[in-house]
């Protein structure tokens, strides 16, 4: 019963005529109110778009000279009408015609004036960084549609494209990923081709880009990384040097602003590919991942997967290398084995792992772990409540480091 009822509200929906859709949210209008302009909204939709600072009427782009809004009680009473005829209709499950459904090619106006405004050679700065901000701002209804008439595309355009200004960037950047997780990645991989331009232009936004664009930057190179559709995209971008010395540098923002973690995350993603492995290796991340983890600000989650991640770096011997010669770096996994703060323990597997793949090899790493205390650090996981996994490779750990010590 329940499941009728969903579909026949999933129908209703669909059968709004688009006369009774709110240009902005495309919802169903529920308190309709006119504008000076003529155009009509629904209240708390214009009323959102008036408090952000916007003083033009959202479809004609006219300025209002009288921002007062007028109760439409006409529309509202057709509304109300044509509601209890739709509901009477799908209860006798029929199909239900309404003179103002308008064809496909009528529909939402209002996006197609958005779209125009930025393909418009004619638009100024302003209006296309206004056009942005309504994207953000329409409701996850819209999303489908917008991605239908390319603005996912069109978006991508105003990021990489020649003319570049970092903020229409920083918002064009917001609003693809509002759609990117409804889309198809083929429009990223179709525009970037080796030597190309967007790809110099994507890299040049990332080093030049504001804290924000960064981090958006880095959340595409995750969802690149993580399909198989732009798998070769991923390697391509993987084996650009500017970039990468960029996401390396991101590991050494020690605040708050998340920098850091993003990094984390999109070089992560990076490493599902063994080719980006070296190259990141080779761009100085083995450094980076051990300051990042000898800061205590960073929340647990996030220097486990730093963790992870150097695990994962330590199948090279370029990275065994950076570890062993890096000041702190074997003491940084030897005090990842066992922290008081993490009831879990979900590093500690990692940093065993680690000193294992370490210690099997070098007896300079065996001697600096020992002198690091890593032997009270394994005892300790042995007696706290991890898994039977990480005690496995602890006894393991402490089985090699006692052939070639006497505990």
């Amino acid at each position: 019963m329940m499941e009728s009822r969903s579909e026949n509200e999933s129908e209703s929906e669909m059968g709004i005529p688009y006369l009774f859709r709110c240009p902005i949210s495309l919802d169903l209008l529920t308190d309709p109110v006119t504008l000076c302009t003529g155009q009509t909204y629904d209240r708390s939709s214009i009323e959102k778009w008036l408090s952000a600072g916007n003083q033009t009427c959202p479809v004609t782009m006219q300025k209002l000279h009288d921002p007062s809004m007028v109760p439409n009680h006409t529309l509202r009473h057709l509304i109300h009408q044509w509601r209890l005829k739709s509901d009477s209709d799908s209860d006798s499950n029929s199909n239900y015609y309404h003179p103002l459904i308008a064809s496909d090619s009528d529909q939402y106006p209002f996006i197609s004036s958005l779209k125009h405004i930025l393909q418009s050679h004619d638009s100024t700065l302003e209006d296309k960084l206004q056009t942005l901000e309504t994207i953000q701002i329409l409701s996850p209804s819209c999303h489908a549609r917008l991605i239908e008439l390319g603005f996912f595309q069109l978006v991508l355009q105003l990021v990489f494209g020649a003319q570049q200004n970092l903020k229409l960037v920083e918002q064009a950047l917001v609003c693809a990923l509002k759609l990117l997780p409804h889309c198809s990645l083929r429009p990223l991989k179709d525009m970037f081709k080796e030597e190309s331009v967007e790809l110099d232009n994507f890299v040049a936004v990332f080093n030049q880009g504001t804290i924000t664009i960064k981090k958006s930057l880095c959340e595409i190179v995750e969802a690149i990384s993580s399909s198989l559709e732009t798998k070769e995209l991923c390697a391509m971008l993987g084996n650009n040097q500017r970039l990468l010395q960029g996401m390396v540098l991101l590991l050494y923002h020690q605040d708050d602003s998340g920098a850091s973690e993003s990094g984390i995350k999109a070089m992560s993603a990076f490493c599902s590919l063994e080719t980006n492995r070296g190259n990141l290796v080779r761009e100085g991340v083995v450094d980076g991942l051990i300051t990042y983890l000898l800061w205590s600000g960073h929340e647990r989650q996030n220097r486990n997967l730093a963790m992870a991640m150097l695990e994962v770096l330590l199948g090279l011997e370029s990275a065994k290398q950076a570890v062993i010669d890096h000041p702190s770096g074997v003491n940084v996994l030897v005090k990842m084995v066992f922290r008081v703060s993490d009831d879990h323990h979900q590093g500690s597997e990692s940093a065993v792992n680690s000193l294992m793949m370490l210690c099997c090899d070098s007896v300079q790493a065996r001697e600096a772990s020992i002198c690091a205390g890593v032997l009270t650090q394994l005892l300790l996981l042995l007696q706290s409540q991890c898994d039977g996994t990480a005690k496995t490779k602890a006894r393991m750990l402490l089985k090699l480091l006692g052939s070639t010590h006497h505990v």
